[in-house]
Parts: structure tokens; sequence; C-alpha cells
């Protein structure tokens, strides 16, 4: 059981490594090819993960400053609201769930 968590635990910091690669700030995204809804999509996502590499790294942001307006303000927040709110609803099933064992 801890070899699965384990590899577990490995597997999930190589994908997140290998996947913030396309951070905003990082370049891809230009005034002539600016970010859409998919991209806002995705730095939504990995915002936490932008958050702390920006620390490091001065150019990375947050938010991609070269984007097309509404559609990538539209995915950036759907990314934001469903990834830590579904965080928040998982956890609260779970504790509702225990308390009703409890009884």
């Amino acid at each position: 059981m801890k070899i699965r968590a384990l590899l577990t635990v490995i597997l999930l910091t190589v994908i997140v490594f290998t996947l913030t690669g396309c951070v905003p700030g990082d370049g891809v995204n230009t005034a002539a090819r600016p970010a859409g809804f998919f991209w806002g999509i995705w730095h939504g996502w990995i915002a936490p993960i932008s958050l702390i590499i920006g620390l490091f790294k001065h150019h990375i942001r947050v938010y991609e400053a070269h984007n097309i307006g509404w559609w990538y303000d539209a995915g950036f927040y759907i990314a934001v609201i469903s990834g830590f709110g579904g965080i928040s609803l998982r956890r609260h099933k779970k504790n509702s769930s225990n308390k009703s064992k409890s009884c």
C-alpha cells in the first residue's frame, strides 16, 4: 500500500511539473497571438502553481496579460471555481458521511 501511494505521488509530481511549462507570462502568448478561452481554463487550473513559480521567476504571472478578453476571463474563472469549489464540496461530503456513521 505504501509503494502504491509513493508511486502516485511521484507520478502526480512529474505530471504537474511537466504541465506547468505553459504558465502565464512564459512568452507563448503575445499581443499578436493572445490567449483564448482554453488557455484561460488551463491558467485557472494551474493558478496556485503559477503563483509559487512567480515568487522565484518575476516574469511568470497567475493571469495572462495578453488575452482575448471576456472569453479568457470566463475560462479562467470557470477553472478556478470548479477546481477549488470541487475540492471543498468533496471534503464536505466526506465530513457529512463520517458524521452519519458515528451516530
